[in-house]
């Protein structure tokens, strides 16, 4: 493609991996910033699907593949939940052969391709100069592939989880922790109904805080996570305990999807994974609900107590963002397009004990993010420690990576 004349550069930005509210203000922040800046912005669509999709010799084929985006377009979406841009898990680096695009399939024919070099020149046909990924550590990670290879990178984080390293906050994380509590409420008076369990499966493969948040906030009475291998019987007895207190004789446990009995492993779906690897989780909550109804007998003087099971799944990342995933997507686009207007790359910008900072990309691949257990998490009661909040900051659990946010600022 030909660079259009009085346009100072291009800058593209892409979505991937899982939805969440506050993915749609995050693009509508850099674009009607970069405009305004004599930018062109070209919107990917499908993550990274997008730019292996792309076939150079047709441009009437890549309609589907990006989008040049205009202050009308992002501003009509700039207030709703999801990605306009839409998203995939797709992996460059690991595409079978059956996914591979029609126009590379004679390029590309083992079992598991590499088309690093397609998303390469398809950024240099797009005359891309700059890449903004909006995502969790699978697509940053992808991100800092590319930037080792001479891709101009600014990174966003974004995921349910909020367990992107570097950063104590991730898009999409506030409004997930407010509907769990928002829906947790509404199915207490059905466990209350009929004095049961209320077993509430929510996101977290590896990491815990959306079910330590919502639980801190006053949603349940325990929480199982995946750092924190679980004794069920000990799990039983606290539940019992908690109903006999309760007037209206229920209680209430959020169970992380990555998490464990002792002696177990995590529960999956099927044995499909996707191109990062992951295994579909799905299960841990049912097999609680089995399993308490099973042992309650033995804490509950022989009756067994019934339990309402329900993952919330979805629920917790569809509809509009709330007012931290519409503040903050904001500014993490301004934060990237300072960057960009200073010729400084190679950053993922972040948020560092309530204050807004960038750090190295490369932080994405360097450590995982997880719940602290020994100072967040009280493995006798099955709860977070509700203690030493000074000075901490909004969301309490940080990514405990002080080092990162105290690096010396880049010059250029």
């Amino acid at each position: 493609m030909s660079k259009e004349k009085g346009v100072k550069g291009v800058i593209g930005i892409l979505t991937g991996g899982g939805d969440v509210p506050g993915l749609n203000p995050a693009i509508r922040a850099v674009t009607v910033r970069a405009l305004r800046e004599g930018y062109k912005v070209i919107g990917i669509r499908r993550g990274w699907a997008g730019l292996i999709d792309i076939d150079r010799e047709n441009e009437e084929a890549n309609r589907n593949n990006y989008q040049v985006l205009s202050e009308d377009v992002v501003n009509k979406a700039g207030r709703t939940g999801g990605t306009f841009l839409h998203t995939s898990r797709t992996n460059p680096l690991n595409v079978p052969k059956d996914q591979v695009p029609e126009h590379l399939r004679d390029e590309y024919d083992d079992d598991i391709n590499d088309l690093t070099e397609e998303v390469l020149k398809n950024l240099e046909y797009l005359n891309v100069d700059y890449l903004i990924p909006i995502g969790g550590d699978d697509t940053l990670g992808y991100a800092v592939h590319l930037y080792s290879k001479g891709v101009k990178m600014v990174g966003i984080p974004k995921t349910m989880d909020n367990d992107v390293p570097g950063t104590d906050y991730c898009i999409g994380f506030s409004t997930c922790v407010s509907r769990t509590v928002s829906m947790i409420n509404n199915l207490r008076t059905s466990a209350g109904s009929h004095e049961r369990f209320l077993v509430a499966e929510v996101f977290g493969r590896y990491a815990g805080f959306t079910a330590m948040l919502p639980t801190m906030a006053g949603a349940a009475n325990r929480c199982v996570i995946p750092e924190y291998k679980f004794d069920m019987d000990h799990l039983t007895e606290l539940l019992i305990e908690d109903r006999r207190k309760n007037p209206s004789n229920y209680s209430v446990v959020l169970v992380s999807e990555g998490s464990m009995f002792e002696g177990g492993e995590m529960v999956f779906k099927d044995k499909t994974s996707d191109q990062f690897g992951h295994k579909k989780l799905g299960g841990i909550g049912d097999l609680v609900s089995e399993e308490l109804k099973k042992r309650s007998q033995k804490y509950n003087n022989g009756k067994k107590v019934k339990t309402i099971n329900q993952k919330l799944g979805y629920l917790v990342r569809g509809g509009d963002p709330d007012a931290i995933d519409s503040i903050v997507p904001m500014a993490y686009g301004n934060l990237a397009l300072d960057l960009i207007l200073e010729g400084i790359h190679g950053r993922l910008v972040v948020l560092k004990n309530g204050r807004y900072d960038n750090v190295p990309i490369e932080v994405v691949t360097s450590a995982n993010k997880v719940v602290n257990v020994g100072e967040h998490y009280n493995t006798e009661r099955l709860r977070p420690f509700y203690k030493s909040f000074d000075m901490k900051p909004l969301f309490i659990m940080t990514s405990e990576m002080q080092d990162l946010a105290e690096e010396a600022r880049p010059n250029g």
